[in-house]
C-alpha cells in the first residue's frame, strides 16, 4: 500500500473499536506510530509502522464476518457502565475483536452484523447507501390505519423527524416496518410519539441478507456470497406490497352489489322453478278418459 491507511480504519482492523470509537482514541491522546504520538485519525500507516493503543502494539486482523441472533436482555457494548450482560459474553476470545454493525437495544432481537472489516461497516451504515432494515414490530394495542401512513408520511419526535421507508400491516398490533436512517431508538420512538408502547422488536432483514433459523443467542460466519447480499436491497418487483390500505365504505359497498343482484337472480330461479315443477309426491295425477 503506496498511500498506506488510514489511522482509524486501521485501528478498527485491529478490533479497537469502530471508527468513530478510534476517532476518539486518537484525538485523546491514546495512540501512538513508531514511539510518536499521533492526534490525527486522517494519518497513514504504513507498512512496517508500529502502532500502539495506551502502550500496547495492535496489528490488523484479518477480516472476519459473522452474524448473531441477538436475544433480549443484552446490550450491544463491550464494557457496560451499569454492569448489564452483553452481546460480547456470547463470543470466544478469538471474536472478542470484532464490533456490532449499527445496535440493537437491549430489548430489542434479532439480525446483528459484527466484524472487524471497517469499509462493510461504513457501507452499510453510511445513509448515502440506502440499504434496508426491516423489522417486525408488536405494539400493545391495535395500530390504527391512519397512523401507518403517519408512519410513511414522517413523526416529528425529540429527535426531529422519523419516518419509515415501508411499512405493513400483518395483525392488528404486529407491524411489518422498514427503515432506512438509522436513529438511536428509532421504532420505538416513533411508537411513542402515537401513543403505543412496543412490546416485542425483531430485525430479520439488512439489505437482501435475511436471519436464518438459528436460535437466539448464537452466531455463525457469513460467507462472501451472503456478505453482497448485506450490500443490496431487494428487487421491489419481488416484494410484496409496503401497506395493504383497508378498502373505503364505498368500495367495500360496490362489491356487494354484485353479489346482492346475483343472489336475487338465483333466488327467482329458484323460486320459479318451485312453481313449475311442484315437489315429487304432490304432483297432480292426470285423469284418464273413460271409453265407452
Amino acid at each position: 500500500m503506496s498511500e498506506g491507511t488510514r489511522l482509524n480504519k486501521y485501528l478498527a482492523s485491529c478490533g479497537v473499536g469502530s471508527r468513530r470509537a478510534c476517532d476518539a482514541l486518537v484525538q485523546e491522546g491514546h495512540v501512538e506510530i513508531n514511539g510518536q504520538p499521533c492526534l490525527s485519525p486522517a494519518q497513514r500507516v504504513e507498512p512496517g509502522d508500529h502502532v500502539k493503543v495506551d502502550g500496547r502494539r495492535v496489528a490488523a486482523k484479518d477480516n472476519s464476518v459473522i452474524m448473531l441472533h441477538k436475544p433480549r436482555g443484552l446490550v450491544c457494548t463491550k464494557r457496560d457502565e451499569l454492569g448489564r450482560d452483553t452481546i460480547y459474553e456470547l463470543f470466544p476470545g478469538s471474536l472478542q475483536h470484532l464490533h456490532h454493525v449499527g445496535r440493537l437495544d437491549r430489548e430489542s432481537e434479532g439480525l446483528l452484523v459484527m466484524t472487524n472489516d471497517g469499509t462493510l461497516s461504513q457501507s452499510l451504515l453510511h445513509p448515502s447507501k440506502n440499504i434496508e432494515k426491516e423489522y417486525i414490530v408488536t405494539a400493545n394495542q391495535i395500530v390504527r390505519d391512519e397512523h401507518l401512513d403517519q408512519f410513511l408520511s414522517g413523526l416529528y419526535t425529540e429527535d426531529g423527524k422519523l419516518k419509515a421507508q415501508e411499512i405493513e400491516r400483518l395483525s392488528p398490533r404486529r407491524i411489518r416496518i422498514v427503515l432506512i436512517t438509522g436513529h438511536k431508538r428509532q421504532i420505538r420512538m416513533m411508537f411513542k410519539t402515537l401513543g403505543y408502547h412496543v412490546q416485542r422488536l425483531i430485525r430479520i432483514r439488512i439489505g437482501s441478507f435475511e436471519l436464518t433459523d438459528i436460535p437466539p443467542g448464537k452466531w455463525r460466519t457469513i460467507s462472501e456470497d451472503e456478505i453482497a447480499l448485506l450490500k443490496i436491497n431487494p428487487d421491489n418487483k419481488k416484494r410484496i406490497k409496503a401497506r395493504r390500505k383497508p378498502r373505503s365504505k364505498e368500495a367495500r359497498e360496490a362489491g356487494r352489489r354484485p353479489a346482492r343482484k346475483a343472489a336475487k337472480k338465483a333466488a327467482k330461479r329458484a323460486t320459479k322453478k318451485q312453481t313449475r315443477r311442484p315437489p315429487a309426491g304432490l304432483a297432480k295425477k292426470k285423469s284418464r278418459k273413460r271409453k265407452y
